[in-house]
């Protein structure tokens, strides 16, 4: 029985050091090696390009709202999750509405779905095409910029689909916040 004791604790052991210390830290120092970007948050001067930033001016393009509290703009975090609210939610409905308004008085006259409704997790970084070029009138008259700057930018920074076929053409809403920042 002592044998087994000894060979149970000693098998413990190995396996506390190898799955707890040496298999992490190879994780860890591969991902730093072949993705240093990804590997630390994809981090930029303006925060994370892997999470959605919160942006109330019209000065600036938004992205989706955040699941918490959608109409909360003043940079509080929220959590991360699904809400959960179905389609014949009277919350979601109300949320909904609320979020059109919210557009129109920003100077958005037709707001798309993404722009009035959360992501699943309520931090997505992108937007689509679509999302972008509806804002561009806010910012336009916002900025004191020609529209036909912004969809040059706005084309510029889009993303095509992955391979060409997986997925959609996106914007990550930051690296474009970032690049009219740089527009005069």
């Amino acid at each position: 029985m002592l044998v087994n004791l000894r060979r149970s604790i000693l098998f413990s052991l190995v396996a506390l050091v190898f799955l707890g210390l040496v298999y992490p830290l190879v994780g860890t120092g591969l991902s730093q090696v072949l993705f240093p970007h990804q590997a630390n948050g994809s981090l930029t001067r303006d925060g994370s390009a892997l999470v959605g930033q919160t942006w109330s001016s019209p000065k600036w393009f938004h992205g989706r709202p955040d699941d918490d509290n959608p109409l909360v703009t003043d940079g509080s975090s929220g959590s991360s999750g699904a809400s959960n609210l179905g389609p014949r939610s009277k919350a979601l409905l109300r949320s909904t509405k609320e979020l059109v308004e919210y557009w129109h008085k920003m100077g958005v006259k037709n707001p798309t779905a993404d722009l009035v409704t959360t992501s699943g997790s309520g931090y997505d970084p992108d937007i689509s095409p679509a999302d972008a070029m509806v804002q561009i009138p806010m910012i336009a008259n916002a900025r004191h910029l020609s529209p036909a700057a912004l969809r040059t930018l706005i084309n510029h920074e889009t993303e095509k689909a992955q391979w060409g076929f997986l997925g959609s053409a996106y914007i990550n809403v930051l690296s474009l916040n970032q690049a009219l920042a740089g527009l005069r």
